[in-house]
Parts: C-alpha cells; structure tokens; sequence
C-alpha cells in the first residue's frame, strides 16, 4: 500500500502547475491582443486615410497630351505656317462616370461659358430631351410594349428607338436657349474617350471664362483649364493648298486616314496632317507628345495625374519655296488671266500655271496655279498650285526638244540632218500633217527656233522605220512608240517626278498606236504631261541631263521658342534620278536651239530683250476640254505651253508655263505663256540682285564689327 503513495503526491503537483500555466497563456494572449489593437488604432486612426487612397488608388494608361505643331519656313525663313496660342477648357471623363453626373457637371459650366450649338443635331436633341424628361418620355411607350420587353421579344435598345421615333417638334421647341448651351456642353463631354482629355471650349474662350472656370474646378470633377493651338497662316491662301491641312480637335483622325494613323501609335482623338506637306512630314511635324499616367480611384474618378515624360514640340520645316517669289508670280498669273478674258475666244480659259525650280539641285522656288472663274458679274481667282502635279494637259511643241534627243540617240537623225519642211499627205488625207507655215529645209536648231513639226514628223517615222510616200499608207513599227517613251521617261515626261508630296499624278498615256498618233506624240499632242513634270524635263535639258528630283523642303529644323529658328537637324541633299543616256553634244545641240528660240524664234519678241540671256521652247497643242464646266466636254481648244531656264550658259532658274484651253479659235491665239514667263524670269532676276546687295551689306556691316572688336581687343 505504501508504494502508491508517491503517484498520488504526483496527480496532485499537477493539479497545482495546471492554473500557472493557464495564467501564462491568458496573459501572453492578452500581450498579443493588445498589440493587434493597438497596431490597428495606428494603422486606421493615425494613417487611415493614407491607406484608404492606397487601396483606393490604381494608376491607369498612360495618356499623350498634344504639343505645338512645327512651324513651316520659306527658303529666306519667313514663316508661312505658325501656331497661335488658345485658351482651353477640356474635361476628361472617367471610366464610370454617369450620363446623369456629366449632365450636372454641364449644367454648372453653363452658368460659366458660351459655347457655340452649330453642331448640335437633332439625335443630340432628342437624346437629351429623353434624359431631361423622364417621366415623359415613359408615357411614350405602351404597356404592352413593356410587356414585349418582358417576354423578350423587344429590347430595351428598340423601346429607345421608339422613343426617339415618337419625339416630335412642338416637344423638341420645349428646349431652351439654356437647354441648348447645356447640351452642346454635355455633347462634348460625351465625345471623348475615358481618361483622355476632350475639349469642351477652344476658340475664343475669353479670360473671364478661363478665371470663373479655374475657381470652380474643385465643383467640376473631370475639367480642366488649359492651352490650345490651331494653325495660323500668315500669307493667308498663299500656297494653301500645297501646304495641306491639318484634321481639328473635334475631327481627330481622318476616317480615310484612321487605320494609317492608328498603326502608328496615334489616339483617335490626334490632330495630324490630313494632305501634302502638313501630311508628308506629319512624323516631323506632330513632335513628341507629353506622356501623362492618370490616377483614378476605385470608381474610376481621375483623382491626379503623373508626368511620364515631357513633350517636346514638332520639327520645323524650312521649304525651298521663295515666298516672296511666290507671291509676285500668283498676282503675274491673276493678272495674264484677267487680262486674257477680256479677249475673244477665251470663254474656256480657266487656269494657269507657273513652276520654278533650280536646275542645279532640284529645289522648287514657286509651285503657282490659280483657276478664274465669274460670278456676280466680277472674276474670283482661287489657288490651284497642286494642279500642277494633279492635273496633266497635252503640252505641244514644247517637248520637241525631248523629240530631237530622242531621235539623235536612236540613230534615226545626227547632228547634220536637215529635213525639208512641207506638208506630209498620208493615205487619204488631203489637208495634210504640217508646220505653221512651210518652213523649207531645216536643221535641228532651226527646227527648234521655228518649231517645225514637219522635222519631228519625219523623226519619228525614221525612229519608226517607215518610208514616206505622199497619198500612200504609212506602216510602221509600232515599238516607236516605247521607244519615245523610254527616252521622254528619261527627261521626267510621263512618270512621277519624284516630289515630295502624296498623290502625284503622271498624265494619260494613249493605247492606239496608230501612225497618226506616233506623229502627234513627237509634237506633244498625243500623251498629257503635268507642269511639274514640264518643269522637270527643261530642268534635266538645262543641267546637261541630270534629272532632279524636285523638292519642297530644304531643312529640317529644331524647334526654338526664345531664338525662333533652331538648330539644323537635316539638310536635304540634291537627288539624281537618273543621268539621261546620251551622248552631251546632243544636248548641248538642243540647248543651242533652245537659246534661238528666245533670241530669234517664236518666243524671241518676248525674251530676246532679256539681259539674262535666256533659252526657251514654246508649245500649243490642240486639244478637247476636259473642266469643270460640263456642257462644253468635247469642245477643241489650244493649250499654249512654254519652257525655259536662264542664264543659257549657267542655268540657275528653270521655268514651266501652263495655260490650258487658251483660246478656242486657232486665229484669235495670243502669247499669254511667254508673256507670264517674261514677267516670272524677271521677277526672279530682279529679287536675285536685291537678295545679293543685301547679302553684301550684311557682310560688310559682319566685317567692320568684326574689324572693331579686334581693334579693341588689340587696344587691351
């Protein structure tokens, strides 16, 4: 019995350690307890709310912010093309912003800004008056249309329909002029995509507006005051349409240029260059724009926003356009083309053209067209410069020089050839192919000087291996034909010149190649050629047969606001497209005709006087109009045509005129083309030396400031 004595002195220590440890636990879970109290009272009461933002908060895409366009210069960096600074109101609309909270966000701007409800259709009308009038608009539909929703066999979507079908006009009159500001408003608003700023007011947003609007913001979730910019012109319509345009903040991107633009990394809502240059160099021009990370809460209401980098403004391009050139030669063309319809047999006259490019690196000084038309009685003259790379015209006798090289090189004439000027009967023709006037024999400079197109006829039956009888057939083969086209292609004459600017066209090219026609292609009045090209071909005979690509921009320049013109990023370099296969003494034989043109030829009355010694070819080609006025299609009129470049012995400027449809009546014909270019080539020469005396002043006002201060650095 003794021996079970020691167990139970055991069960009893262990009924006495047993309390000692529960006081342990209960105490070590107080400690922990008082602990997560205490670190939740920090974690809520003294950093709750910067806990609340962080779990509320979550940064979302990032955002580009527009940045000023790039300027554009002229070649003397006289600025054609700014930016002029506008106020801005804009308002980014968040993720889950309700129609009923963009209404009451437009209801408080309106009681601070005039906006303008041109663009307020009547859908626009008929969806705020639903949102506005609730309760009325319920009574527009039945109950058993209700129903019909119910049992699906309707949507919601075709109950809307139906009420905006059963809105009339004594309802849409319910809408005020408050109405209506509020609603163009809330148009706005509902326009732009979310988290991306749309602009509510940015044309003559006055400072009043921007101050009321700027105290109000903390009322205004989502709007915003800022700065805007729109294309300013100080030239006005000088040279717009090359300029191009560019799509409005409203507009976005252009619906035929979207996919374009959006492969590119644009927003919809981008402005950007919508045609020629502001479209050619919109990679330039747009810049780097601003990236900015917006910052919403867990309803996705923007609550700030993060710089992700800075913008930097477009590149700005200086053009090799001479404004001041252009300008003299757009009032010289206004000018010809008034005083040519006061003429008789001008009733198709509506147009002309002048392009004047550097022969020595293709560097286009003037792109001018205007088109006259009447109206109340008095002519209005619009710009048309792209017509002369967008519209092509049969181009005459100007291209004969194109004619004779083509020839010398095919081996079917040489620089001794002389043809007998006469009629030509062919077949059956009794009027026969001739000149202006019988000429007799000539060679190829006299040809040129007089343009014969008896010489070039029998040209191109020698390119075509064909043998002339009179009152008989005239076979030929009729690769002639590719034959003159490859050579013409070689000059510029019925392939893309290469310019910079989209949608060049190159002319028509005719597709019977019937002996007739051959003869008229060597005469200029079978394929159409634009006056760029014109331009090119003369440019590519001046040089001694370099063809140039024609350009329209020069440099490429940083962006600076404090200096204005920055620093050069680019410099365009002359381009040879190709090198004319020929021998030189063909072209120089050509260039001899050209100057006996000017001196004692069909153009000599105009240009023989010129100190500038210049060398020329004129054109008139019988042709079908083809303008806008429709019920004369078909009508035979003359294009008269001329082609030039000076000094003849170191060519600096090359010139084509254009002037379709001239005159209708062959006897009533007048020189208005080498009158145009008489007065372009002089005004040209006469800028040049004004250009060089200032040049030279300037130098010498560089040299005796120069001069000064090494005087005085001598003196310290």
């Amino acid at each position: 019995m003794r021996r079970n004595k020691p167990k139970k002195q055991n069960h009893k220590e262990k009924k006495k350690s047993l309390p000692i440890r529960l006081n342990i636990l209960f105490l070590a879970a107080f400690v922990i307890f008082t602990w997560i109290i205490v670190e939740l009272g920090i974690k809520q009461i003294v950093q709750g709310d910067d806990y609340k933002n962080q779990a509320n908060q979550q940064e979302q895409s990032e955002v580009s912010s527009a940045v000023p366009r790039g300027k554009i210069y002229d070649r003397n960096f006289n600025a054609i093309v700014t930016n002029k600074a506008l106020n801005a109101i804009t308002y980014t609309r968040s993720k889950s912003t309700t129609q009923d909270q963009r209404l009451k966000i437009a209801k408080k701007l309106s009681d601070m800004i005039k906006v303008d409800t041109k663009k307020v259709t009547e859908r626009d009308k008929k969806d705020y008056w639903i949102l506005t009038r609730p309760k009325e608009a319920k009574k527009l539909i039945t109950s058993e249309e209700r129903q019909k929703v119910k049992d699906k066999k309707l949507s919601d979507d075709d109950l809307y329909q139906l009420q905006l079908k059963r809105i009339n006009d004594k309802q849409l009159n319910e809408l005020t002029d408050k109405d209506m500001q509020i609603l163009a408003i809330k148009r706005q608003m509902d326009s732009g995509y979310a988290l991306t700023p749309q602009y509510i007011k940015n044309e003559d947003v006055s400072a009043k507006e921007m101050a009321v609007v700027s105290e109000h913001l903390d009322e205004l979730p989502g709007v915003d005051v800022t700065s805007d910019w729109e294309r300013e012109y100080p030239y006005k319509n000088l040279l717009r349409s090359v300029l191009g345009s560019v799509s409005s903040s409203d507009e976005g991107l252009p619906s035929n240029l979207l996919e374009h633009y959006l492969s590119l990394g644009y927003s919809r809502n981008d402005r950007v260059g919508k045609s020629y240059l502001e479209y050619q160099y919109e990679s330039l021009l747009q810049g780097q724009k601003a990236k900015v990370e917006n910052i919403t809460d867990s309803n996705g209401n923007v609550t700030g926003t993060k710089t992700v980098s800075e913008g930097k403004a477009g590149k700005d391009l200086v053009l090799t356009i001479d404004i001041d050139l252009q300008k003299s030669v757009e009032k010289i063309i206004e000018k010809n083309l008034k005083s040519a319809k006061a003429r008789p047999s001008t009733e198709l006259l509506d147009r002309a053209f002048v392009v004047m490019m550097d022969p020595r690196n293709g560097e286009v000084l003037t792109m001018a067209g205007k088109q006259i038309k009447q109206e109340n009685g008095k002519y209005k003259v619009d710009d048309y410069a792209l017509g002369n790379m967008t519209s092509s015209y049969a181009m005459g006798s100007a291209v004969k020089g194109a004619t004779v090289l083509t020839g010398l090189q095919t081996g079917a004439i040489n620089l001794n050839t002389v043809f007998q000027d006469e009629p030509l009967y062919i077949g059956q023709d009794k009027n026969g192919k001739k000149s202006w006037t019988t000429l007799g024999p000539v060679n190829i400079q006299r040809a040129l000087e007089q343009s014969s197109n008896v010489f070039m006829f029998k040209t191109a039956i020698a390119i075509g291996k064909g043998e002339y009888k009179p009152h008989q057939a005239l076979p030929i083969d009729t690769t002639a034909f590719d034959t003159f086209r490859n050579y013409f292609s070689q000059f510029g004459l019925g392939v893309k010149t290469g310019i910079d600017l989209p949608n060049e066209m190159t002319g028509y090219k005719g597709t019977s190649r019937l002996t007739g026609f051959l003869l008229d292609y060597a005469i200029g009045q079978y394929d159409t050629y634009t006056p760029l090209e014109l331009a090119q071909y003369v440019s590519t005979i001046a040089n001694g047969g370099y063809r140039l690509k024609p350009q329209l921009v020069k440099e490429v320049r940083d962006s600076d606001p404090e200096k204005g013109i920055g620093a050069v990023v680019q410099s365009v370099q002359p381009e040879v497209l190709n090198k004319v296969d020929m021998k030189s003494e063909y072209i120089k034989e050509v260039q001899a005709g050209f100057r006996r043109v000017a001196t004692k030829g069909t153009a000599a009355s105009q240009l023989a006087s010129a100190s500038y010694q210049p060398a020329a070819k004129t054109g008139t080609a019988q042709s079908f109009y083809d303008g806008p006025d429709k019920s004369k299609t078909g009508t035979a009129a003359y294009n008269t045509t001329l082609v030039a470049y000076a000094p003849a012995d170191n060519p600096e400027i090359a010139i084509s005129v254009v002037v379709p449809w001239a005159y209708v009546d062959y006897s009533a014909k007048y020189t208005i083309t080498n009158e145009i270019g008489r007065e372009v080539l002089d005004k040209y020469f006469e800028l040049k030396s004004k250009q060089d005396k200032e040049d030279t002043q300037q130098k010498n006002k560089d040299k005796i400031e120069e001069n000064a201060e090494n005087a005085t650095s001598s003196d310290n």
